[in-house]
């Protein structure tokens, strides 16, 4: 069963109280800051309190007559043409030359004007259904009805309302731009009505119209435009509060001028003269109120990104010149800030890297067609942050919900799902020449992001993807070529103030064959909701252990958390057969949990859990299964503790997009005594079981030495396997096993990790020896091997 969120979700009107920092905070970070800071964040308080006290005089308005303004001098005879009328305030004969001039300019966006109609064309050819698709999409946005976020079929009119939260029926204030509280859940939902305000739904209108060839799709772009324009003036109201959202908006803004340039000469309408107007002021108010310090993360980049390859691609504004080395110079500076050694994205949230990679894919684009120099910092940034999104994804490019998702994507072009990463993977495939990194073959909205840019990618087969270690994100992912994926999270809880974090130490995202079975829950809400939002980000909710009923992290406010617990990783090792991670976290005092995970490729994966520590404790791991295993949990994963269904619970649902929210299988197993002691699950590989599957644990008669902790467990069913793992109690990440022999009845061994199916060793860690000495003697010595990690 699938819900919205409701309608009556919501605090009481209150101001930012929520997102600003107690006095205690901001007195002591006021002391760590530097002088270019403090000058920078003077400064920009100083403009903005005088744009505040001009606005109170008299609030601006839009000047069409700006026009002659903004543009530059040029060669162009069509564009001395508009700045001719434009100073004599013949607007619509300022546009028709525009038009003229935007129809035949060189331009380094992916698509241009004068190149659209041989795109077309190879679309078309690739995509016999394109169009059919195109105008389907296009006639439900003309029609008023919209698909934002995990929301469906919104009713949002033609043109829109556009400062209607139209789920929760709420608007916010009119006023001056930065006094507008948008986190504010009386406001309403600002993500949704900044999602219908980014106009990504104009891409899909410039793609039905250039596929059938019918302007009325152009007139809809045209109508909604002017409305935006006269319902939201300069520096009014909610669409003027997020720099992040105004270059998502600028951007789609320069893809409608490539779409929509065609035969706009013959138009009766001004709406170039309207649209350079109005996205001039927008991205100087970006430049003007770039996110310095405040959302120092995608929101930075982003601007910087609009900034840049907007400008870059509109040189016929005057200031152009100036914010492409702004965006530029930001954009490089953002790439040793905003990108790990490993590729991944500082937030550590799998969607706002997706984010991040599609980012610099354009700025590279756009580089590229302008023969820019930092075209080699950008694909460098693209190659790294694409290679790190190809191992987080499934095989099908399907992204894990670790972190937080705000549902959003760069662009809108077929309705592709926010969780879907196979366009971004295809468009770096293409963009990057490797072949390794697309999932599938070229998708249409490869051709439309490509462009006039080098050849397409035409991947028929996929080529398989290792399993990695991320050692600076902390994340470990094992993959076999079957389609099995998993995710073993033993990194830092996000980024400064873990905004965009979840309480989600050394949890595990598992697919098996490609079917998602171990979920994170998602996001499901920002601010409409505070409690639906700290249970989504609660340890609860992620396939995790919690001690003692305490998170390992407590929420304050949505974006900002009492403490930061980090995780790390002790240990890890990728091999041809198996792969093995090891990772513990600082987030309780009084005891530890230490997860240890072995995938079995073939045969499946055992996740132990080992608390350490002194005095009684209450272990109690947490599972939460993808909705279409329901019927069949009880042969997919197996538990040495008894299981206790939490299916009705508020625990049981997870958030497959923002504002989506559904009911899933929740499990949970307890352990309660005297540390230390362990307890496991295991999944076999090829889940659902045919037969029951049992997991039990073994007594350890032959304890490992001083220092380390020992356990053992017996699955039976579809394998006879028994598996045994010794960690170190000092949790150091110290390379090595026990070194002498330990273990049960059964089996002896000298190793970290010993693994053995039917008296056959099958994965042996950081030891020589195991002897299996019942119900067949026979031992296996092996040259001492070295760890990952």
């Amino acid at each position: 069963m699938a819900a919205t969120l409701s309608k009556s979700g919501g605090l009481s009107c209150r101001s930012r109280s929520n997102s600003s920092m107690s006095a205690v905070s901001a007195v002591r970070r006021l002391v760590t800051m530097d002088s270019d800071e403090l000058w920078s964040r003077i400064s920009y308080h100083a403009r903005k309190g005088v744009d505040r006290a001009r606005y109170a005089i008299s609030a601006p308005r839009w000047d069409r007559a700006s026009i002659a303004r903004i543009l530059a001098s040029s060669a162009s005879t069509s564009l001395d043409d508009a700045c001719a009328a434009g100073r004599r305030r013949d607007f619509l004969t300022a546009h028709q030359s525009l038009a003229v001039h935007f129809q035949a300019r060189r331009s380094v966006w992916p698509v241009s004007a004068r190149a659209v109609t041989a795109i077309v064309a190879r679309i078309v050819e690739r995509f016999p259904a394109a169009a059919d698709d195109a105008i389907a999409r296009g006639n439900r946005i003309a029609e008023g009805w919209f698909d934002l976020l995990g929301y469906r079929d919104l009713e949002y009119g033609s043109p829109p309302d556009w400062h209607l939260d139209v789920i929760h029926g709420r608007r916010p204030p009119r006023r001056f731009w930065a006094s507008v509280p948008y986190l504010d859940p009386a406001c309403g939902d600002h993500k949704l009505i900044w999602e219908i305000n980014r106009h990504q739904h104009w891409i899909a209108l410039g793609r039905a119209f250039r596929l059938s060839g019918d302007s009325r799709y152009r007139d809809v772009f045209v109508r909604e435009l002017e409305s935006w324009i006269a319902a939201n003036p300069p520096l009014t109201g909610i669409n003027w509060a997020s720099m992040l959202e105004l270059a998502f908006r600028a951007i789609s803004w320069m893809w409608a001028i490539e779409f929509f340039s065609h035969g706009a000469d013959a138009d009766r309408e001004p709406w170039l003269v309207d649209l350079l107007v109005a996205l001039d002021r927008q991205l100087e108010h970006i430049a003007n109120n770039l996110s310095w310090y405040f959302h120092p993360n995608t929101h930075r980049s982003g601007e910087a990104l609009a900034l840049y390859a907007v400008s870059q691609a509109l040189p016929e504004l005057s200031r152009s010149h100036a914010r492409a080395a702004l965006g530029r110079d930001v954009l490089v500076a953002e790439t040793s800030k905003q990108i790990r050694a490993d590729g991944g994205h500082i937030e550590l949230s799998a969607h706002y890297h997706r984010y991040s990679t599609d980012f610099y894919l354009l700025a590279l684009l756009v580089a590229r067609a302008s023969r820019d120099p930092a075209a080699a910092v950008f694909e460098r940034a693209a190659r790294a942050q694409a290679e790190y999104l190809r191992t987080i994804s499934d095989d099908h490019g399907q992204l894990p919900l670790i972190g937080d998702d705000d549902g959003g994507q760069l662009t809108g072009w077929c309705g592709t799902r926010p969780a879907d990463a196979s366009v971004t993977l295809g468009i770096a495939a293409s963009a990057l020449h490797d072949a390794a990194l697309a999932v599938r073959p070229a998708s249409e909205e490869v051709y439309w992001a490509m462009g006039e840019a080098a050849s397409v990618h035409e991947t028929l087969a996929r080529v398989p993807w290792p399993s990695r270690l991320l050692t600076a994100s902390g994340y470990f992912v094992s993959r076999t070529p079957c389609g099995d994926h998993l995710i073993f999270d033993a990194g830092p809880h996000g980024f400064l103030n873990g905004g965009h974090a979840h309480s989600d130490a050394l949890s595990v995202d598992l697919s098996v064959c490609g079917q998602p079975l171990l979920i994170d829950p998602g996001t499901a809400t920002y601010t409409m909701d505070p409690q639906l939002r700290n249970r989504f980000r609660a340890t609860r909710m992620h396939n995790t252990v919690v001690l003692d009923g305490r998170d390992h992290a407590e929420p304050r406010g949505p974006f900002q958390w009492q403490a930061k617990p980090d995780a790390r990783l002790l240990f890890a090792r990728v091999t041809a057969t198996f792969d093995f991670a090891e990772g513990t976290h600082d987030a309780y005092a009084h005891a530890s949990h230490v997860r240890s995970v072995l995938a079995l490729h073939g045969i499946g994966w055992i996740i132990i859990d080992h608390v350490l520590g002194d005095g009684q404790v209450e272990a109690e791991a947490w599972w939460h299964v993808h909705p279409s295993w329901c019927s069949s949990v009880d042969r997919t994963i197996a538990f040495s503790e008894r299981a206790h269904s939490r299916h009705e619970s508020d625990w049981a649902v997870y958030a497959p997009e923002y504002g989506r929210v559904e009911h899933a299988p929740a499990i949970c197993t307890r352990r309660c005594g005297q540390p230390p002691f362990s307890f496991a699950a295991f999944i076999p590989s090829h889940a659902p079981s045919a037969v029951p599957i049992d997991i039990r644990p073994i007594a350890v008669d032959v304890p490992p030495p001083p220092g380390w902790v020992g356990s053992a467990f017996h699955i039976t069913g579809i394998s006879d396997l028994r598996v045994l793992v010794s960690t170190r109690v000092a949790r150091d990440g110290a390379p090595g096993g026990p070194g002498v022999l330990w273990g049960t009845a059964d089996i002896r061994t000298d190793a970290r990790v010993c693994a053995v199916r039917r008296a056959t060793v099958v994965a042996l860690i950081e030891g020589q020896t195991a002897e299996v000495l019942a119900p067949v003697a026979s031992a296996v010595h092996m040259p001492q091997a070295r760890s990952s990690a």
